[in-house]
Protein backbone atom coordinates (compact mmCIF):
# COMPACT_ATOMS: atom_id res chain seq x y z
CA UNK A 1 0.00 0.00 0.00
CA UNK A 2 1.22 3.23 -0.93
CA UNK A 3 0.42 6.87 1.07
CA UNK A 4 -1.38 9.50 -1.31
CA UNK A 5 -3.91 10.79 1.38
CA UNK A 6 -3.69 11.09 5.17
CA UNK A 7 -6.98 11.48 6.09
CA UNK A 8 -7.76 8.24 3.44
CA UNK A 9 -5.11 6.32 5.77
CA UNK A 10 -7.71 7.09 9.15
CA UNK A 11 -10.88 6.04 7.72
CA UNK A 12 -9.06 2.81 6.47
CA UNK A 13 -7.71 2.21 9.81
CA UNK A 14 -11.24 2.45 11.29
CA UNK A 15 -11.79 -0.61 9.13
CA UNK A 16 -11.84 -4.37 10.98
CA UNK A 17 -8.66 -5.77 9.52
CA UNK A 18 -10.79 -9.25 8.14
CA UNK A 19 -13.04 -6.30 6.17
CA UNK A 20 -10.28 -4.43 4.90
CA UNK A 21 -9.09 -8.01 3.53
CA UNK A 22 -12.54 -8.73 2.01
CA UNK A 23 -12.84 -5.23 0.52
CA UNK A 24 -9.15 -5.63 -0.85
CA UNK A 25 -10.06 -9.15 -2.58
CA UNK A 26 -13.43 -7.91 -4.15
CA UNK A 27 -11.92 -5.89 -7.00
CA UNK A 28 -13.87 -5.45 -10.43
CA UNK A 29 -10.90 -5.91 -13.46
CA UNK A 30 -12.59 -5.21 -17.05
CA UNK A 31 -10.28 -7.89 -18.11
CA UNK A 32 -10.85 -10.31 -15.75
CA UNK A 33 -13.56 -10.04 -13.33
CA UNK A 34 -13.66 -10.08 -9.96
CA UNK A 35 -10.04 -9.61 -8.56
CA UNK A 36 -7.73 -8.61 -6.17
CA UNK A 37 -6.26 -5.49 -5.92
CA UNK A 38 -2.20 -5.15 -5.70
CA UNK A 39 0.37 -1.91 -5.54
CA UNK A 40 -2.77 0.16 -4.67
CA UNK A 41 -2.95 3.72 -3.53
CA UNK A 42 -5.47 5.33 -0.63
CA UNK A 43 -7.14 8.56 -1.60
CA UNK A 44 -9.75 10.07 -0.16
CA UNK A 45 -12.81 10.85 -1.83
CA UNK A 46 -16.19 13.28 -0.90
CA UNK A 47 -17.92 9.37 -1.24
CA UNK A 48 -15.45 8.07 0.88
CA UNK A 49 -12.25 5.88 0.04
CA UNK A 50 -10.90 5.55 -3.37
CA UNK A 51 -8.28 2.20 -3.52
CA UNK A 52 -6.63 2.81 -6.97
CA UNK A 53 -3.68 0.13 -8.12
CA UNK A 54 -3.67 -3.14 -10.11
CA UNK A 55 -5.58 -6.52 -11.01
CA UNK A 56 -3.24 -9.34 -8.98
CA UNK A 57 -4.22 -11.12 -12.45
CA UNK A 58 -3.35 -9.37 -15.15
CA UNK A 59 -1.74 -5.73 -13.92
CA UNK A 60 -4.11 -3.60 -15.50
CA UNK A 61 -5.22 -0.93 -13.90
CA UNK A 62 -8.71 -1.41 -11.05
CA UNK A 63 -9.90 1.11 -8.78
CA UNK A 64 -12.88 0.40 -6.14
CA UNK A 65 -14.34 2.94 -4.25
CA UNK A 66 -15.22 2.23 -0.47
CA UNK A 67 -18.43 4.61 0.77
CA UNK A 68 -18.66 6.39 3.68
CA UNK A 69 -21.25 5.38 6.30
Amino acid sequence: MSVADFEAVKKWSKIPPNIQQRLLNNVFCSKCGVTTIVEYTLLNDKFGILLKGKCKKCGFDVARLVEDE
